[in-house]
């Protein structure tokens, strides 16, 4: 089985998936390729790979898409930070900060440029990173205000050597599933890797919904 994968989905939410789905079959190889959601799009397009976890892409009539959770993105900074030591983020200083942004051929860069673009901001970037581990260590170092989804850092959250802030009043959310070509039937294996991936990100959609509630 080919899957297509981001390498943050590879790092929090694959291994998991692929340790239970050992179990069930364990005479099934797996390929995995790393790649953020265009990529996993012209994966599949080519046919490289049977099913891939990203994001839900924008209208495309040959991709099918199997919800599997939504997160929201948040401002990451140090604690040492003036909007961490305040508790508050001050909207007339969100163009005027540094920012350390992911990889801005992503989807996840254009959703937080529309975001911003339609509350009258353009962040003022300095460094763009392919590497989600790369940017939360140069946010630690205070180099940057990131924007990024509190799964992604759960460690640095709970240790408190990151402090999440929520971009504003209006919440910009992201929706991730399993994309395959559609109308191809999926085998077994594949209907279990799906179900697997439920399961194990059904606490980030936990996590999600327990931020809304605060």
């Amino acid at each position: 089985m080919r899957v297509g994968s981001s390498s943050t989905a590879c790092q929090h939410i694959v291994p998991a998936v692929l340790r239970e789905f050992k179990e069930s079959f364990p005479q099934c190889i797996i390929c995995v390729e790393p790649g953020d959601t265009p990529e996993a799009i012209a994966l599949l397009r080519e046919n490289r790979v049977d099913l891939a976890l990203a994001l839900e892409p924008k209208s495309d009539e040959k991709i099918e898409f199997h919800p599997l959770f939504t997160d929201e993105l948040v401002f990451l900074t140090s604690p040492a930070h003036p909007w961490a030591m305040a508790g508050q983020v001050t909207r007339e200083e969100i163009p005027r900060q540094h920012y350390v942004l992911y990889n801005k051929h992503s989807y996840t860069f254009e959703l937080v440029e529309e975001y911003f673009r339609a509350e009258n901001m353009v962040l003022n970037t300095v460094i763009e990173f392919g590497s989600m581990e790369a940017i939360k260590e140069l946010v630690k170092l205070g180099l940057g205000v990131s924007i990024l989804a509190p799964w992604i850092a759960q460690k640095e959250l709970r240790e408190k050597s990151l402090v999440s802030l929520p971009l504003g009043r209006r919440k910009l959310k992201r929706d991730w599933g399993i994309l395959h070509r559609r109308g191809r039937r999926l085998n077994l294996a594949e209907e279990t890797f799906i179900s697997l991936c439920r399961t194990v990100t059904e606490e980030l959609a936990e996590m999600t919904l327990a931020r809304r509630g605060r």
